[in-house]
Order: C-alpha cells, then structure tokens, then sequence
C-alpha cells in the first residue's frame, strides 16, 4: 500500500512498495467473483483470473526464495510447463489465493532479511542477480499480469482500475 511515507522512502522500501501495490491489485480483481467467473477462461490460449494468480504465487517462490537460498513449499504442480497458468478441477479459489499469501510472506521474508545488492541464483539461470534486479523484475511481471487481469475482469463484468471505485490510493 502506499503511504505518505512511500513517497520520500529510501530505494528498497520504494520498490517493494510498488511492489505491494500492484499484488494488491491482482487481489482485488478476484473480488466479488464467483468460482466459476474467476476460472472462466477468457482468452484463446485459456487466460483466466485464478491461473494469473497461481502463476504469480509460482514465480515469488521462484525468483525470491529458491533464488535466495530459502525453502520454497512443495507445489502440486509443474511450473517450467506452464501448469502454473492453469487450474485444475480439483483446485480451489482459497487454495490459490492462500499460495499467493504465503508465497508473499515467503517473498516479503526475503526482502526484508537481505541488502539490495545481496547475490542469489536461479536454479534456471547460469548467472547470478541481485535482489535488486529481482525487485525490478516482480514489479514488471506483476504488473504486467495485473494488467492482463484488468482486461480480463473488464470482460467479465466491466470493473476496471486497480482499487474499487472511491477507495483511492494514498
């Protein structure tokens, strides 16, 4: 969430702000939806709301905890083949969005306990990154399926933006 604070923060604290604002979009575009609106594909290649989700929980456990040494959950599925975009039958909503809680805990935990320019590697990259870069990257890659969620969502009902209606951010 952005604050007043935000706004005059230092580098680190400013990015994962950012950061936060755009998972707290992805959140508030399931809401008020029911399974089935939130499963619906809309897309050709099978987009939809929940899937979004689980991709984004995927990646946090990727790119900030395996990368920095942390002990990722076990998943149910394979995300190096995009299992991670789509949900099964057996999956639930609350399944999903308490992965994507707990990958942010797991994501935040790494943020918060290590320096910008602290070293990780990928066990899909041969190079190492910074937290930085990661930082940089989360914000991109939320924000870009955030994005995709807004187009989704509009489909769906017609909501828009990134916050409800008269609730807007600092």
């Amino acid at each position: 969430m952005t604050t007043d604070e935000t706004y005059t923060a230092a580098e680190k604290e400013t990015l994962h702000a950012s950061l936060d604002r755009h998972r707290d979009a992805v959140l508030w575009k399931l809401q008020g939806l029911d399974d089935e609106r939130l499963r619906r594909p809309m897309t050709p290649s099978g987009t939809n709301l929940l899937g979004l989700v689980k991709h984004l929980a995927s990646v946090e456990y990727g790119w900030f905890v395996s990368t920095f040494g942390g002990e990722v959950e076990p998943l149910w599925f394979d995300p190096y083949t995009d299992e991670d975009l789509t949900v099964g039958p057996g999956e639930t909503t609350r399944q999903i969005t308490d992965f994507y809680g707990r990958a942010r805990a797991a994501a935040d935990a790494v943020i918060t306990g290590h320096p910008l320019d602290a070293l990780g590697r990928p066990d899909w990259r041969d190079h190492p990154v910074s937290l930085r870069w990661v930082l940089v990257h989360m914000i991109e890659e939320t924000a870009r399926h955030a994005g995709h969620m807004d187009i989704v969502r509009e489909l769906i009902d017609g909501a828009t933006g990134d916050h409800p209606r008269g609730t807007e951010p600092a």
